[in-house]
């Protein structure tokens, strides 16, 4: 009885795991292209929570992408589909936006840096600025030098 029962909970093991893979469908996104596709939707997600220009939160701008790549979201979800079903593309795709996405957050990183270099070297002359007032004499000693000059005989 007991050997029976791990002989069948050894069948029931082996018979559920599964290797499904889905035909390839007949409007299949090129790999190179889905990479860009689920490198600009994490860009859409997470843009989800932040203010755009109009101050407005919580826009879905998944349509914006499907637009902008010319498909529809059940193109989408087929090619989807049928990539995680072949995972070592799946994971190719992926890694190929996650690369991506790091290389343009490196360049956007070093932008900031640049104008919050300029933006703190404005301030601190305006600080500078503010703190070293002219004097009141100064204007008097001007006008004086002034006048001294235009007395002086030009050569």
């Amino acid at each position: 009885m007991k050997n029976s029962l791990y002989i069948f909970l050894l069948i029931f093991l082996v018979s559920c795991t599964s290797n499904t893979i889905f035909e390839k469908p007949d409007d299949l996104i090129p790999k190179d292209t889905m990479s860009l596709l689920v490198q600009e939707m994490s860009i859409a997600t997470s843009a989800k929570y932040m203010n755009n220009k109009n101050l407005e939160k919580r826009v879905n701008y998944m349509p914006l992408v499907y637009d902008r790549f010319g498909i529809d979201s059940l193109r989408f979800q087929t090619s989807n589909l049928y990539y995680m079903s072949k995972i070592d593309l799946y994971q190719e795709i992926f890694t190929n936006a996650k690369n991506n996405l790091e290389k343009q957050k490196s360049v956007f990183d070093e932008i900031k840096k640049r104008t919050d270099s300029l933006r703190a070297d404005s301030i601190k002359k305006i600080k500078d600025f503010k703190t070293n007032k002219i004097p009141k004499d100064s204007l008097k000693t001007r006008k004086k030098l002034i006048q001294e000059d235009s007395l002086k005989p030009t050569l």
